[in-house]
Parts: C-alpha cells; structure tokens; sequence
C-alpha cells in the first residue's frame, strides 16, 4: 500500500494501517495516534485492527498536518514528563527537558530538612513541582513574571497535589526581604538571534522564557547580583545555563562573593548547572 498523501487519514482506516503509513517518524506518530484514540502502547499493537472514527481520524489528521509544520509533540499532546511525571504543557511555557532533571538532582541534594527553597522562573511548575513531590517537607515557593505561565504551573501542582506558594514576579521583585535555605533557577539564557530559536521546537515556544533578547548573560546576572539578600547563611544558588556558558556563570558567582563555586555536567557531559554558596557576613 502506497503511503498515505501529506497528512490525510481516512475514516475508518485501522491502526495498523496508520501506524504504517503515517508522514511521520513511528515513535512519533504512536504517540499522537495514542492519544486521539485514547489507549496504550500496547494496545496500539493489540488493536491494530480498530478502525478510527470519523472524529478521530480528522484530529489525528489535523495533528499530523500540525506536526509535518514543526509544532512540538509536547503542545499538541499538552503533556510532557518531567522526573517521572507528567506536566501540562501549552504555548506559554516551555517544555521542561531532560537536561534539567539535573538541577533538581542537585537541589535535592543540597536541601535542609524542611528548608525553604525558591524556584524563579517557574514556567510549568515542572522544577518546584518535582522538588515538592521529592521532598514534602520542603516549604517551596516558585515564580514567573507570566501570569499565563503561572496559570499552567498552578494547575500542575494541583494535579500532583503538592503544596507550592506561587507568586507572580519579575524576579525578585515581590519577595520583600524574604530569605530561602536554596534558590534555583533556569532562566533565558540563549543569545539574542542565535539560530536555534529559529529551528525545531524553539520556534513554537515562548521567545521570552528562551532568550533575554541580550548576550544570554544579563538574567543570570540579575539573579546571581540580587540572590545573597534573599538565602540563608550557607545557602546555595543553582543556575542552569547554556551549553558553552559555565564559565562565564562561575565568573558571576565569584564576583558576588559565593563560595564553593562549581559546574556539574548533564548526562551528555554538558557543564549544564553552575552554582556556590553564600558567603558569611
């Protein structure tokens, strides 16, 4: 059988055919057809001869033609997992990546018993959500300067049940003189017109939540200059960067006084995290 033209699906062609013919890779194309027809994995392969409806097979159609223009699988699922569970995700934040799980490693491992940590720049919720879930007895507040981003981060940890104070800021604006035992953060760090907001998935997600529409540097800048006021003595920053910015992180951490400055690299050996101390008065 000839593949199927452009994004066309026919009613009442099986999943079998489908998964044959699709204009997509496979893994792609069972995850979108897994959701239109609401099952599994495996019961993709156990139904394969189910016939689509003429509802479902206009929406995965529609999906299709959606995906072969470059629109993330995450957004048109409005699911994406993120350290073992799963977000909703829409075009006003980011989609949480795997490289970040590494920041949450990290946090974990340096906070208290019942230490108060801030995640700035919260987007989905995915960082404070998973924090919390890990460590209930965690006090955790997040951020984002995003009402609509908030909007997804609340309904997240509604979902996952876990308890997070949100507040709607542009950075440290809105917390007074409050202090927290760890600060984490994964703000914008691409450089403006660097090419890759112009290619794959970047092209769909938010400009602002990607690039500081600068040298990549100046939120990072904002954060390590203001973060001392607001930790706990012997408090810890963590900062996810870009790929080729560790060094540049580590300069802005020692300029402001933090100690015990270091980069720990992601699983393709990516310095991807920079972070210190706070020092002592």
């Amino acid at each position: 059988m000839p593949s199927m033209p452009a994004a066309a699906v026919a009613p009442g062609t099986t999943i079998g055919s489908v998964m044959r013919d699709a204009p997509l890779p496979q893994q792609e194309a069972r995850i979108l057809l897994g959701h239109v027809a609401q099952i599994s994995r495996v019961q993709l392969i156990t139904q394969s001869e189910r016939a689509l409806s003429a509802a479902e097979a206009q929406q995965l159609a529609s999906l299709f033609a959606r995906r072969l223009a470059g629109e993330p699988i995450a957004y048109l699922v409005g699911e994406r997992e993120f350290f073992g569970l799963a977000f909703e995700v829409n075009p006003a934040v980011l989609i949480p990546r795997p490289d970040t799980e590494l920041l949450v490693e990290l946090a974990l491992q340096h906070l208290p018993p019942q230490g108060r940590v801030l995640d700035m720049g919260t987007g989905s919720g995915a960082i404070a959500i998973a924090l919390a879930h890990t460590r209930p007895d965690a006090r955790v507040t997040a951020l984002d300067a995003s009402a609509a981003a908030l909007a997804v981060a609340q309904a997240n940890a509604s979902k996952h049940q876990a308890g997070i104070e949100f507040l709607h800021s542009d950075w440290f604006a809105a917390l007074g003189d409050r202090q927290f035992d760890l600060i984490v953060s994964n703000p914008p760090y691409i450089v403006a017109g660097d090419r890759h907001l112009s290619e794959g998935d970047l092209r769909f997600e938010p400009i602002d939540a990607l690039t500081d529409h600068a040298d990549g540097l100046s939120d990072l800048r904002t954060i390590s200059s203001h973060a001392a006021r607001h930790l706990a003595d012997d408090g810890w920053l963590l900062m996810e960067h870009g790929y080729d910015q560790a060094a540049a992180a580590r300069a802005l951490l020692l300029a402001d006084h933090f100690r015990e400055v270091q980069s720990w690299r992601d699983l393709a050996n990516i310095a991807r995290v920079s972070g210190g101390k706070k020092s002592r008065a």
